[in-house]
């Protein structure tokens, strides 16, 4: 039986256990029962695709239903996870049919104008339309040879440790007040919060159990931070490790006070964070950034899965008015020539016979989407094609955000 004439169906609840151990295989780990349990809580079976080869999982593509916060607001957004072929099936064309047939999915359904993902390996999802929205920093700081943030605390606040299996609300009440403000961050549902405070033993490489802190002002709590610490000792001291999985604030104060403990930790001499923003305010705050050790990585891919639908649903730095070509090469109802109208407080695109000012495909509208790449960088990649005088730096303008996008979780 050939590669093409596999059996491709929508997943089913009793799918979880193969596709884990799908995964599994893919990864290179074992994922233990109790992981396994608390990701069957966020599963979508109706959103996975399974290949079989007589009656094996071979393949899998899964998404699951969130929303992204875009510039403008939240909009709804297909989560693509979970993608995987196994070894002995690789280099048959597999995954170009899932993909292929997840995006038409997606489309045909019409609740999401964008897919996201976090991508194994870079190169392979450029191919299907995605392109690099968001970036990230990821920080190893050397807590002995730069100084904390030093703002002085307000009055009346205080940090509380906490456990955080028993804190999720106070941790939700904080994450929504910024979730529809700050682009990058997805909605969370209880199943996706038990998620995120998840900490089996088996994933903590010999780190600590998860502990947590909260930020608490005198009309309530104004943040909080996830972490857990590793124990390591040389012949001339501690050098433990913080590992910050998560930390978020909502106001000056509040981000300085917890990047301070993070980075003040008895016993400890690094602090790594693998999910800072590209302008984390934590660079202008420390007195030696060098000493943060920050390298640049990529995080959220962005496919455009209805152009009309998905650059109205945003809105824009500037007033702008340009027509764009747009090339898409799997769904071919995003090919054509379509009239951005917007500003800060509405958008529409349409389709539309006038000359064209700007040509690029879905990859590169993708990228542009969340504001953290600009269309002036991909056209200086040859990416993006100036057909007007002047089109370019006004319409790159428009797309850009007051804010670079963050990710800080991988689903």
């Amino acid at each position: 039986m050939g590669p093409e004439e596999l059996r491709m169906r929508t997943g089913v609840a009793d799918d979880h256990g193969a596709m884990s151990d799908l995964i599994g295989i893919l990864f290179h780990e074992t994922i233990e029962p109790e992981t396994r349990q608390i990701e069957a809580a966020v599963f979508e079976p109706e959103r996975s695709l399974v290949v079989e080869d007589d009656g094996a999982m071979v393949g899998h593509a899964g998404a699951v239903s969130r929303e992204l916060t875009v510039p403008g607001g939240p909009i709804p957004a297909a989560f693509v996870t979970l993608v995987a072929v196994l070894p002995t099936h690789r280099r048959q064309g597999l995954l170009t049919r899932m993909m292929h047939r997840q995006l038409a999915d997606i489309a045909a359904a019409g609740r999401e104008t964008i897919a996201v993902l976090w991508a194994s390996e870079g190169k392979i999802y450029g191919r299907y339309g995605y392109g690099l929205g968001c970036t990230r920093l990821a920080l190893d700081a050397t807590m002995r040879e730069l100084r904390p943030p030093q703002a002085p605390p307000v009055p009346g606040s205080k940090l509380r440790m906490v456990r955080p299996a028993e804190a999720v609300d106070t941790f939700a009440k904080v994450y929504e007040q910024l979730r529809t403000e700050r682009v990058g961050y997805a909605s969370r549902d209880d199943r996706w919060w038990q998620a995120r405070v998840f900490d089996p033993k088996s994933d903590r490489d010999g780190a600590t159990e998860l502990h947590g802190v909260v930020h608490l002002a005198p009309h309530g709590p104004t943040g909080y931070a996830l972490w857990s610490t590793k124990s390591d000792w040389d012949p001339a001291g501690a050098k433990s490790q913080v590992h910050v999985r998560e930390l978020v604030a909502a106001d000056p104060e509040t981000y300085a006070a917890l990047w301070r403990m993070m980075l003040s930790i008895d016993l400890a001499s690094t602090t790594t964070y693998r999910f800072a923003a590209v302008d984390e305010p934590l660079l202008h705050l420390v007195d030696e950034p060098r000493r943060l050790r920050g390298k640049l990585a990529d995080a959220l891919w962005v496919r455009i899965v209805d152009v009309a639908g998905a650059l109205a649903a945003r809105r824009y730095v500037t007033d702008v008015d340009v027509v764009l070509d747009v090339t898409d090469a799997i769904l071919p109802q995003n090919t054509g020539r379509w009239r951005l109208t917007g500003g800060p407080g509405a958008a529409t695109c349409t389709p539309t016979a006038d000359p064209a000012d700007l040509a690029c495909t879905v990859r590169e509208l993708g990228a542009a989407y969340l504001g953290g790449t600009s269309l002036g960088t991909l056209a200086a990649a040859g990416s993006v094609t100036e057909l007007t005088p002047g089109a370019l730096a006004r319409t790159s303008a428009a797309f850009g955000w007051h804010r670079q996008p963050t990710a800080i979780e991988v689903f």
